[in-house]
């Protein structure tokens, strides 16, 4: 089992940058291929970006292409979101997740993950 825990949410303006952080629990991180969601009001959970168990491999969804960047440190048993060129539509709560199966892919649907962080709230004013 691992437990996540979500950092480096805020408010930023159009155009900045905001990094995220995801800490894990356990000492079998590397066997978890890791994956970045976010929720908006009102709207279901969507996929944002996912990394391979050990990091050769990553996927972002069309709408985040170019301007975020996912990775991973195994040795520090963290997966980050590098957020670039943010726009007012990126504001959401932002969650990590652990996937213990295709953990050698990069999973794209939420019922492909097995735990979920909290949640952290970024917010791209106008």
């Amino acid at each position: 089992q691992v437990q996540l825990v979500e950092s480096g949410g805020g408010l930023v303006q159009a155009g900045g940058s905001v990094r995220l952080s995801c800490a894990a629990s356990g000492r079998t991180f590397s066997s978890y291929a890791m994956g970045w969601f976010r929720q908006a009001p009102g709207k279901e959970r969507e996929f944002v970006a996912a990394i391979n168990r050990i990091g050769a491999s990553t996927y972002y969804a069309d709408s985040v292409k170019g301007r975020f960047t996912i990775s991973r440190d195994n040795a520090k048993n963290t997966v980050a979101l590098q957020m670039n060129g943010l726009k007012p539509e990126d504001t959401a709560v932002y969650y990590c997740a652990a996937a213990a199966r295709r953990n050698w892919g990069t999973p794209r649907s939420n019922n492909e993950y097995d735990y979920w962080g909290q949640g952290t709230q970024v917010t791209v004013s106008s």
